[in-house]
């Protein structure tokens, strides 16, 4: 499969939800990567924050529920991307002290392993370094 981008938790409930708070850059991203057939991948982690969030009242109660929808539908543009060795080697190019959260680092590991752009709300990791070696 190929990604065009990686996004964040939040970058695809919103997009999921059509917020308002995705922003216009991010939404045209994700509308060329509909219109050229490619794919926005999500991190299975974000599903994982995803029943974090719902428990504490943060999303809506459908949000697992809505989001696994959308990476099942084939004509979807969001896909789970992969969570491997890979992406936890990719962790290491991520500063916790730059990004403590460990799904956000995840997410952001993901984004690098892959070598495409991260769509998030969170401009500290949005634009990750290049891949690392060996991978």
């Amino acid at each position: 499969m190929i990604f065009t981008a990686v996004a964040d938790t939040h970058a695809a409930l919103w997009y999921l939800y059509a917020d308002p708070r995705l922003s216009t850059r991010s939404t045209t991203f994700i509308n060329k990567a509909i219109a050229d057939g490619l794919s926005i991948g999500v991190s299975p982690i974000s599903l994982v924050e995803v029943v974090y969030l719902v428990e504490k009242s943060r999303v809506p109660a459908t949000a697992y529920d809505d989001l696994s929808a959308a990476l099942a539908d084939p004509m979807g543009v969001l896909k789970e991307a992969p969570l491997n060795a890979h992406v936890v080697r990719s962790m290491m190019l991520v500063l916790r002290q730059a990004v403590p959260d460990m799904p956000d680092r995840i997410i952001a590991a993901t984004a690098i392993h892959l070598a495409v752009p991260l769509l998030s709300r969170d401009g500290a990791f949005a634009s990750p370094p290049s891949k690392p070696s060996g991978n």
